[in-house]
């Protein structure tokens, strides 16, 4: 290897480490948020919902697409919600294309023969996919307040009770809830999703809400002001995640964002890998097109603080992350033998030391978001030691598949909305085989998921005539994930 290759190897390398330590000291600073942050939620102006004066209009929007597993499980619940008949709209946006249309219609008709104002929405095409769908019901819909659920998430009966009150605060235009999982122990592979959305719902939204940074809606277990969707330009559906576009347009208007924690919607966390696959995809890529669509709005605003914008650039840059680290991992190897192979390059290795720091940032932030929710006792620590390096493992091996997502988002190009098929599965008992949304095909990084399992299995042999084990544990990870990734998506067990 050519001395001018190993420097071009080194800038690219240290670049990516000191991007994600960046990445993590933001975090950090999220985790000191969130321990400072007193609950002013009873101090904040509220909807007495006693005073029939005051309880506004509301429409709950269901949009579902071919939910034959979950539709009456959704509709049994949505229909226990407790709010005046009179004050309430249902509107189910079905954009199905298969036999599940004729059940959800028939399971309408019996909910309206009992007086619940609830329509069954149908459009002649998926245009613009979920965002079209919900942009097609607001132009009918009959609340001042639109509350959205996609199909897998079960709401408690007084969850309009908890929320609506917020709005009375004429600032406010969305207010989110946290969300849980009802098959949180389902499997490897579903704890570890629970994991990284736990930490996303206590640390990044409180962290940020609580000192006025910019939050996102998510998609779904939240509520809008119908003011706010339309001040802040309506749906639309030009990238995957629909939910993040329009929250930043809003909050670029001033509109503010309520975010409880204290109020926790249940949801079924995907199952099987290959739908896991699917909703990362979406995620990663629509955080990459949302940072192309709206950084340099966020950057130039006049109307928001320095710190706002810092924080508002980290969290578009969120998935660009899996870039940064799929980086790292590419070039950990060939890091590895020109250390030993120009010894007067060996301070460069100092660089390394940020990941190892990052790494114990994260461990720390993730810890105080596991513990708010599983509990703090020595016994759930050593649980907690043991998810973190698995999360940090699997994240490691769902990197190529994360980086090809952003790649396309931020290069540009257009995909389809696949909706992450669901399950109906509560235990351990329930089982996913015969599911007729899930596909045959294969992901056809696959081929290179099994090639970087080998790849890294050299990293770590490497090791021994190298005598240098500095990355080992770093390779071990990386050959677990892609392994890991790898054989459950050949079988398509989770």
């Amino acid at each position: 290897m050519g001395l001018a290759i190993a420097y071009i190897i080194i800038a690219i390398y240290s670049t990516a480490l000191i991007l994600i330590f960046f990445y993590s000291l933001a975090q950090l600073n999220l985790l000191v948020n969130y321990l400072g942050y007193k609950k002013r939620n009873e101090e904040a102006p509220k909807f007495n919902l006693l005073d029939p004066k005051e309880i506004p209009f509301v429409t709950i929007q269901l949009p579902i697409y071919n939910e034959e597993y979950v539709m009456e499980r959704l509709l049994e619940n949505i229909a226990k919600i407790e709010y005046p008949k009179s004050k309430l709209e249902i509107q189910v946006l079905d954009d199905s294309t298969d036999d599940s249309v004729v059940e959800t219609a028939r399971r309408i008709e019996e909910l309206q023969e009992t007086g619940l104002d609830i329509k069954h929405i149908r459009r002649e095409n998926r245009q613009g996919y979920k965002a079209g769908a919900l942009k097609e019901g607001l132009e009918i819909a009959k609340g001042d307040f639109i509350a959205i659920f996609d199909a897998d998430f079960l709401p408690e009966a007084d969850w309009l009770k908890k929320t609506v009150p917020y709005f009375k605060d004429e600032e406010i235009g969305v207010v989110q809830t946290r969300w849980g999982h009802i098959n949180r122990d389902y499997s490897t592979l579903t704890r570890i999703q629970a994991f990284a959305l736990d930490a996303h719902f206590t640390l990044e939204q409180v962290g940020r809400n609580s000192k006025g940074h910019f939050i996102n809606f998510n998609g779904t277990a939240g509520i809008w002001r119908k003011e706010c969707i339309f001040d802040a330009g309506n749906w639309e559906g030009d990238t995957l995640t629909e939910d993040l576009d329009l929250s930043y347009r809003a909050q670029l208007k001033n509109w503010k964002f309520k975010y409880l924690e204290d109020v926790e919607t249940p949801a079924e966390l995907p199952v099987v890998i290959s739908a896991a696959r699917s909703q990362q995809f979406r995620w990663n890529k629509g955080g990459a097109e949302n940072f192309r669509k709206t950084v340099l709005s966020v950057i130039t605003a006049k109307n928001i603080p320095f710190k706002t914008k810092f924080h508002g650039v980290m969290h578009l840059l969120n998935s660009s992350m899996f870039l940064c680290v799929f980086t790292v991992a590419l070039l950990s190897i060939p890091m590895l033998y020109i250390k030993n192979t120009y010894g007067h390059l060996g301070w460069v290795f100092e660089v390394t030391s940020f990941f190892i720091l990052s790494t114990i940032i994260l461990f720390v932030c993730y810890w105080f978001t596991y513990k708010s929710i599983q509990g703090s006792s020595f016994d759930n620590f050593v649980d907690y030691i043991k998810l973190f390096f698995t999360f940090f493992s699997v994240a490691l091996g769902f990197s190529l598949h994360n980086t090809v997502a952003v790649l396309e988002g931020h290069l540009g190009k257009r995909s389809e909305f696949v909706r992450t098929p669901k399950f109906n599965i509560n235990s351990i008992k329930d089982t996913w085989k015969g599911n007729k949304y899930l596909t045959d095909k294969l992901s056809p990084n696959m081929i290179l998921e099994f090639a970087l399992m080998i790849y890294f299995l050299f990293g770590m042999y490497s090791a021994i005539p190298l005598n240098d084990y500095g990355l080992f544990p770093f390779h071990l990870m990386l050959f677990l994930g892609f392994g890991f990734v790898f054989f459950k998506s050949l079988t398509s067990k989770a």
